[in-house]
């Protein structure tokens, strides 16, 4: 089971990053309420409240144990991960990635304001395939976020910590840069890649500690990533019909 007890992302809505560190504890393994009260670090009627909700929702559910775990509808985005062709073939375009630049890789889809990680090439440790996290802070959530439909993307603002221009910025240059708020301590260099009509299907990243990561996006980074992003966009039109919808 996890062992952190502060969220590692800060939407600046409460409810929801107090939701996100008990989805994050729950990730980890099964967990009893005391479990989620003592690694989240709120407080026991708040955490009943919320893990009750995010039960209604599917989000959680209970174990033979009476134990908090994975809800059936993130059973669902697991299963969607598990049958993504894209992600399937990401992976050897990954580890090259990783080879090449020392740092994880990594490769995200939007779904429902969500960013999942749908297939990754990591030093040590399990590869992060099916975290999901909320798409509103850091580059990742940014790429995905920059290219989406002018109605999606006010709606998708009203709870982000982006502002319009900032993703206009992203939109101008092509990519996004900067401290990972998923990864504390992490800097991340995310740009789209596109599917046949155009539109952004995924973000691929790489992400390393900060004082391993140049203060801007260099030309021999820049040209690791985009290689590996011509990769999958020459897998894609073999892959049409196999993206999360």
């Amino acid at each position: 089971m996890s062992t952190a007890t502060r969220p590692r992302t800060a939407t600046g809505v409460g409810v929801l990053d107090k939701a996100a560190v008990l989805l994050e504890i729950v990730e980890g393994g099964p967990a009893t309420l005391g479990d989620l009260v003592m690694y989240s670090g709120l407080a026991r009627p708040t955490v009943h409240r919320i893990a009750v909700a995010l039960e209604r929702l599917g989000l959680f559910t209970r174990d033979l144990h009476g134990r908090f775990v994975l809800g059936p509808r993130l059973d669902a985005t697991a299963l969607g991960v598990r049958h993504d062709r894209l992600a399937m073939a990401a992976g050897p375009v990954l580890a090259g990635l990783r080879a090449a630049t020392g740092l994880d890789a990594l490769l995200h889809r939007r779904r429902d304001g969500l960013q999942i990680c749908v297939a990754a090439s990591v030093a040590g440790g399990p590869p992060p395939v099916g975290a999901t996290r909320p798409a509103s802070a850091g580059p990742v959530a940014g790429v995905l976020l920059a290219w989406e439909p002018p109605d999606e993307l006010s709606e998708a603002l009203s709870c982000a910590r982006f502002t319009a221009a900032q993703l206009a910025a992203v939109r101008r240059r092509g990519w996004a840069y900067g401290p990972d708020p998923l990864r504390p301590g992490s800097v991340t260099y995310a740009v789209p890649v596109r599917a046949p009509d155009d539109r952004v299907a995924a973000a691929l990243a790489v992400t390393g500690p900060a004082s391993r990561m140049p203060a801007a996006p260099d030309r021999r980074l820049g040209g690791a990533l985009f290689d590996a992003v011509a990769s999958l966009a020459d897998a894609l039109p073999r892959l049409r019909g196999s993206f999360l919808p």
